[in-house]
């Protein structure tokens, strides 16, 4: 089967994606959107948040297009540029702009990862001007009704470099998520990657304990989504040992010290 290829604006989830309730997350989102306010989601990786993206847009029947932030990312990548194309020098959106223009839902992943200029762009569009600059056409693009912005950040990450500022972050309806109950995560993880619900006990004891490690030699614990990856190498015939050095104690640490501790916890279990 061949790859589809869609524009950005035209990123309609049309399945609803699998999302467990943790609290009242959802009606929050959907009054911050009512009310035209931008959303900031707060917590660890792999917790949920991407996911709870994609099901508040489907929820909400609008596109969202995604942009992971990194060192390198610049207003201009957001807004757009010059090109030159057969010859002709023309403008090409970037992705928030192609977001403002259709009404979809923007998210800006891990935004203090990138650069600072980048949050000068962002700052009108997440107060009451809802409004972009394009600076280099000369003009301010308004947003359609439809728009909205969404940030999120691991605050588990933060450093004097790498924060929001408070004239950031006061712009934003903030939401918090973290790591679900173990009881719920076991559920997510069963249902998404097909296991037996031992099994996926298993595996969320496992992930406490490697969260109990942080600050002990790891910078974070095991996530939801590595557990459902290991999960589904173990529904595909691999080892539960093996899919838990593969898909989390490789993916969390590069220290051999550290890395045969985890092992010998996951070894412990299965």
């Amino acid at each position: 089967m061949q790859a589809r290829a869609l524009n950005p604006e035209e990123n309609f989830i049309e399945s609803e994606p699998y999302y467990e309730i943790t609290g009242d997350e959802i009606a929050i989102f959907e009054a911050a959107y009512q009310n035209k306010l931008p959303v900031l989601l707060k917590g660890p990786t792999g917790c949920g948040k991407t996911r709870f993206m994609e099901y508040m847009a489907w929820r909400l029947k609008r596109p969202l297009i995604t942009v992971s932030c990194h060192d390198d990312l610049t207003a201009s990548d957001l807004v757009g540029r010059f090109l030159v194309k057969g010859g002709e020098t023309v403008w090409v959106d970037g992705p928030l702009a192609r977001s403002v223009r259709a009404g979809a839902i923007c998210y800006l992943d891990e935004i203090v990862e990138a650069r600072k200029d980048t949050m000068v762009v962002i700052h009108p569009l997440a107060d009451d001007r809802r409004a972009l600059p394009m600076e280099k056409l000369g003009t301010l693009l308004e947003a359609n009704q439809e728009f909205c912005l969404a940030i999120s950040y691991n605050p588990g990450y933060q450093s004097v470099l790498k924060d929001l500022k408070q004239s950031t972050r006061q712009r934003f309806v903030a939401l918090e998520f973290d790591y679900p109950t173990q009881e719920l995560e076991r559920k997510i993880i069963a249902s998404e990657s097909g296991i037996a619900p031992d099994l996926a006990e298993k595996l969320v004891k496992f992930a406490h304990m490697t969260r109990n490690l942080k600050g002990s030699g790891l910078e974070e614990g095991a996530s939801t989504r590595l557990l459902v990856h290991a999960g589904k190498l173990i529904k595909s015939g691999v080892s539960p040992v093996s899919a838990c050095r593969s898909a989390i104690a490789q993916a969390i640490t590069d220290d051999s010290e550290m890395l045969a501790a985890v092992q010998e916890l996951s070894s412990s279990l299965f």
